[in-house]
């Protein structure tokens, strides 16, 4: 890929190798197995990881003994999931036109991405279409930026700083925090009987600075921080964001979510 675009989430793969070797470890790779087992993965079957990433849920669904596949529209992103697992059958495709047959698989996943499809609505039916009669589409978003510890300080001062575009693309990942927004989607897409279930994780890192590093270049500001901005934001960050701190220097905090788990009807 070329350079980040901030509004539509496309990445290079070096920020990819970023995002896996921090924000993996840090936040997305315990929501994995949490995402694999309320999808009903536990033993065989056929998976589909929807906006896969790097694939970390594509290999928490194989270390269940299932057939996996997954799809990312982000070239960048696919690099390092292929790097890292050759079992699984990635590929490059849109949320919101799969290429596979209808009824293809026995649990769809998407952790984390629904919030950043083109067509929420779109995405989630196809995600129903390729599921098979009874099987599991199960999908989590985060909470509301504002309930999140750490990111509703972040934010702001990501907005003194770098602007007001920056905090924007930060926000994007909670953009369904509402309860009634994430409903709607669901229920337009026929997958209204979804259960939802709320998850806390924890966001942990090494250090205040590795927290900052990981934030701005694992994700698509990296384009947007020069070395000025990043030594600004970490001079502020020190009184803005100290609270994060434990005793030891390391930053943690909690990242609650949401999972929506619906069986699929004949």
């Amino acid at each position: 890929m070329g350079k980040q675009d901030a509004a539509t989430g496309q990445i290079t793969a070096e920020a990819a190798r970023v995002y896996e070797s921090f924000f993996v470890p840090a936040l997305f790779g315990q929501f994995a197995p949490w995402l694999v087992e309320a999808a009903g993965i536990r033993g065989g079957g056929r998976v589909l990881d929807v906006a896969t990433g790097t694939g970390v849920v594509a290999r928490a669904a194989l270390k269940r003994g299932a057939s996996v596949s997954a799809v990312d529209i982000n070239e960048g992103m696919l690099t390092v999931a292929r790097e890292l697992e050759p079992h699984v059958n990635f590929q490059r495709a849109p949320a919101e036109a799969l290429p596979f047959d209808d009824d293809a698989f026995d649990a769809v996943t998407c952790q984390f991405a629904l919030m950043f499809f083109e067509d929420r609505v779109q995405a989630l039916r196809e995600m129903r279409r390729v599921c098979h009669p009874g099987g599991h589409v199960a999908v989590s978003v985060f909470d509301a930026w504002e309930e999140s510890p750490g990111y509703r300080d972040l934010i702001p001062l990501l907005g003194e700083i770098m602007g007001e575009e920056a905090a924007g693309a930060l926000k994007a990942p909670f953009c369904l925090g509402d309860p009634a927004e994430l409903a709607a989607l669901l229920d337009d897409a026929g997958l209204g009987a979804a259960q939802r279930i709320h998850k806390t994780g924890q966001i942990r890192h090494s250090s205040l600075e590795a927290w900052l590093d990981t934030e701005i270049g694992g994700w698509t500001l990296a384009s947007m921080a020069t070395p000025e901005i990043m030594t600004a934001l970490k001079a502020a960050a020190e009184t803005r964001l100290g609270q994060y701190r434990n005793a030891d220097g390391t930053v943690s905090f909690e990242a609650p979510a949401v999972f929506a788990i619906a069986e699929v009807e004949p």
